[in-house]
């Protein structure tokens, strides 16, 4: 094990819930049990971090993801094998499951009403990450009205050729525009190679509508900064160096990784809540992982707590 594996250890055993000598254990929460298996496999190798690890770091930011998933459908991602190994989706609640597994139902343009699993509490948390779901993925929208969300995002995603450096410059120029518009802005490490957005929203707006609206304000920034920002959606047609003001990600049915997610990255970095003076100081995507923000979370509290209240949320009709 490398001096860096160690102390990647040494963080993520302290404190610790989920066992690192065995490889199954049955959890209770009230009258409520599971089973959390190959605990002791390895999701980063060459970390040492295994699947146990994992949970293990869910189980301590719980307090503040948990209120960012509630009454969210969860599309799932399942890396059965670990970070480095073959994924793939799920939308639909596996069968069986525990009963008390709460499901969010949504008609798909097919006419097709899938059951998204929900994750309401720590107990239905571990056990989706149990399915090998290594990052989470929820609905921009409640479960009350689906169509309807709470923010508006932003995810700005590196073009061929660009720099970090150009990442960030383009998340203060986006934060420019938003602060001239009077809307408050959140951001945070996408903990893959970028950074996202979001805007909270008094609910009301339609998400096509929700979608109009960034749309409209992606590609004015673009165009106030032709030699940074891109908004160009098709692949082709994007300009090399330029970093993607990506709207398209409020669109019908997508997701971004929820904050605090862990991300399917060697470093085992983390999506991370910061603060716009830290990305004037210039952050870095690695700064952020899963044997330390644990601990930046109880140092600083939840910054991503103000996407939740309700006297933050911008009413869109005021750009009409």
């Amino acid at each position: 094990m490398t001096p860096a594996a160690r102390r990647l250890r040494a963080a993520l055993t302290t404190g610790r819930v989920i066992p690192t000598d065995a490889d199954t254990v049955e959890m209770r929460d009230g009258q409520r049990s599971f089973h959390l298996t190959n605990l002791r496999k390895p999701f980063w190798p060459e970390l040492a971090i295994t699947k146990g690890d994992l949970l293990q770091y869910y189980v301590e930011v719980a307090p503040v993801l948990l209120p960012h998933l509630h009454d969210r459908a969860m599309v799932m991602k399942r890396y059965p094998n670990g970070a480095a190994g073959p994924f793939f989706f799920m939308k639909r609640a596996p069968s069986p499951r525990p009963d008390w597994i709460e499901t969010c139902s949504i008609e798909h343009g097919s006419g097709s009403v899938i059951d998204f699993p929900i994750v309401q509490d720590l107990a239905a948390l571990l056990w989706l990450v149990n399915l090998g779901c290594i990052d989470l993925n929820p609905w921009y929208a409640r479960c009350d009205d689906t169509d309807r969300p709470d923010y508006l995002h932003f995810d700005l995603d590196p073009v061929k050729g660009s720099t970090f450096t150009q990442m960030r410059e383009a998340a203060l120029a986006l934060k420019e525009t938003l602060d001239t518009l009077k809307m408050p802005s959140y951001p945070k490490t996408t903990g893959s190679r970028g950074i996202h957005i979001y805007v909270p929203i008094v609910r009301g707006p339609t998400q096509k509508e929700v979608w109009s609206v960034a749309k409209a304000i992606a590609v004015s920034l673009a165009a106030a900064h032709p030699r940074l920002l891109t908004a160009e959606y098709r692949v082709a047609r994007r300009p090399a160096e330029r970093v993607l003001v990506d709207y398209n990600q409020n669109a019908w049915g997508r997701t971004l990784a929820s904050v605090y997610s862990v991300r399917p990255q060697p470093a085992a970095t983390v999506s991370t809540p910061v603060e716009w003076t830290e990305i004037e100081r210039g952050l870095r995507l690695e700064d952020f992982r899963i044997d330390n923000v644990p601990a930046r979370v109880a140092r600083l509290g939840d910054l991503f707590a103000p996407v939740l209240a309700r006297q933050r949320r911008f009413r869109l009709d005021r750009l009409a």
